[in-house]
């Protein structure tokens, strides 16, 4: 028997068969072809600065200066203390102290008294891989300059021509350099002044991160038992810095007339030993040890460490940041050290 299919029916097959291919092809996934998405570089609006952590809007780049700076009280007041991003104060003869100032951040128009070095100095030059400044040197100092152990330049080589003697003062409280001379001797000695090593410091992003319980709003350093160079700070809460007064006068910048305002003040011990008639001192700046920390009006005890030849605030082995501004750092003996030659009161 012959079997005829209605046209109908075969019109309705052919549709169900169109239908179902045209399923499949909705189920198959498309395939998809990714193109890489071009990434725009974003440029911070401010650069924080590497050693006082102050948020700038152009990035300083400037090789670190560090200058030896008279604190005898014929040199007072000194200046472009003011602008220094830390300053350090140690013994060098007998009692009497003297100034190292690092400057990155900005670099004054007048700088000093400018004073002879130590080669404890220039071994914490080379820890920043700055470039030193001083006028004069000890016999071991000279020893280090000539080697060409830092980049430096030096008064004795430059004095009335790069260095300039003031007409207020006497020598040897009267030598001063400019930014603009250091820059010059830095040519001459072809010198970088682009700073190529990273710095070993650590700062909180606002005064309102420091958790410290102790409060010390007033604080007296002693360094040596020298009158002269006895250091008193008074916190203002508001404005979260130190006023400094040096032998009960209040430090002020000589050169522009601004106050010494540190935010952080950071005393340590070390081991100090006299090394010859005049009563130079020998201070071991490797071994770390005991150290307290102000700021923000309140104190902790932590220690300090050698890292890469930068001195840093440690605790439990880990950095203790600093608050945004100048630190100003006291080096005293280890003996008879902090309890005899830190005091403060809430």
């Amino acid at each position: 028997m012959k079997t005829i299919v209605k046209p109908f029916l075969l019109l309705a097959v052919l549709l169900m068969m169109l239908t179902a291919c045209s399923k499949k092809e909705e189920e198959q996934p498309k395939m998809t072809v990714d193109h890489p998405k071009e990434v725009e570089e974003i440029e911070p609006d401010q650069f924080a600065t590497p050693f006082t952590g102050v948020m700038l809007e152009e990035e300083s780049e400037m090789r670190p200066v560090l200058a030896t700076i008279n604190n005898d009280q014929k040199a007072r007041p000194q200046s472009g203390l003011s602008e220094a991003d830390i300053v350090y104060e140690l013994i060098v003869e007998g009692n009497t102290t003297r100034y190292l100032a690092l400057f990155q951040s900005a670099l004054p128009d007048e700088i000093g008294p400018v004073r002879s070095s130590r080669d404890m100095f220039i071994h914490m030059a080379k820890g920043f891989d700055a470039f030193y400044v001083a006028h004069g040197y000890s016999p071991d100092a000279l020893t280090l300059l000539q080697s060409g152990y830092v980049d430096h330049v030096n008064g004795m080589q430059h004095d009335g021509t790069l260095f300039e003697r003031s007409p207020e003062r006497y020598a040897p409280h009267n030598s001063y350099i400019s930014g603009d001379n250091i820059h010059l001797a830095a040519e001459q000695v072809d010198a970088p002044m682009t700073m190529n090593k990273s710095p070993s410091l650590s700062f909180h992003e606002s005064i309102e991160d420091v958790k410290m319980e102790e409060e010390a709003t007033s604080i007296t350093v002693q360094n040596g038992s020298h009158p002269q160079f006895t250091s008193t700070y008074a916190y203002d809460n508001q404005s979260g810095v130190y006023t400094q007064f040096v032998n009960d006068i209040e430090t002020i910048d000589h050169a522009n007339e601004q106050p010494i305002a540190p935010a952080n003040i950071f005393v340590f011990e070390a081991e100090h030993q006299t090394i010859d008639e005049t009563g130079r001192q020998s201070i071991d700046l490797e071994a770390g040890g005991n150290a307290i920390l102000f700021q923000a009006g309140k104190k902790q005890d932590i220690e300090w460490k050698n890292v890469s030849g930068m001195l840093v605030p440690m605790k439990n082995g880990a950095k203790v940041n600093l608050v945004p501004g100048q630190t100003w750092v006291h080096i005293i003996r280890t003996n008879p050290g902090i309890e005899a030659n830190v005091s403060y009161t809430p």
